[in-house]
């Protein structure tokens, strides 16, 4: 696939297929794609997570408030993406331009990880519902936990949906 058929083809999963696995050569390929992707002074203020078995259970458990992301329990592998400090050239820029580098690095990251899932035949889903303190006693961190990612396969009957979005006129302005 290549760039647009990622992007075309790639949504939310919440539908996983809990029976299958998802082999360690696509977990280290989104990982190194991961690696790759840019941030502020190739800085990369955050850490990751990968949760499997119990542990991704437990995850998935504390993204559950509320009645919410209730597919996250059938997720072979959840990624927990947490804040690392900034390096000093990206905290001066910071502060000096009153920009969180951090939270468009994050975004970037996630983007990177979600595309090459996508690219590797594996569904995914972004969660900003979760609880922060247990999330990170179950992976031992110290950084504020910024977002979970779901990661499996997803069931045979999980169709590609129509994807509702801003036509380009209302996106963009070409000057």
């Amino acid at each position: 696939m290549n760039f647009y058929e990622i992007a075309k083809n790639r949504q939310s999963c919440r539908c996983y297929d809990s029976t299958k696995p998802v082999e360690e050569e696509k977990i280290t390929a989104i990982l190194e794609s991961a690696r790759l992707s840019p941030s502020a002074c190739n800085g990369q203020p955050y850490h990751l997570s990968v949760c499997r078995g119990e542990n991704a259970k437990a995850v998935a458990k504390a993204t559950m408030g509320m009645g919410m992301n209730k597919f996250a329990a059938d997720a072979p592998v959840l990624l927990v993406i947490s804040e690392k400090p900034y390096v000093k050239s990206a905290a001066l820029g910071a502060k000096v331009k009153k920009n969180d580098y951090r939270s468009i690095d994050i975004g970037i990251v996630a983007a990177y990880i979600t595309s090459e899932a996508a690219a590797q035949g594996l569904g995914s889903c972004i969660l900003g519902w979760f609880e922060d303190d247990d999330i990170r006693k179950i992976c031992g961190l110290e950084g504020t936990v910024r977002l979970v990612i779901t990661i499996g396969y997803p069931k045979e009957n999980d169709k590609l949906r129509e994807k509702k979005r801003k036509t380009l006129e209302e996106l963009v302005t070409q000057l």
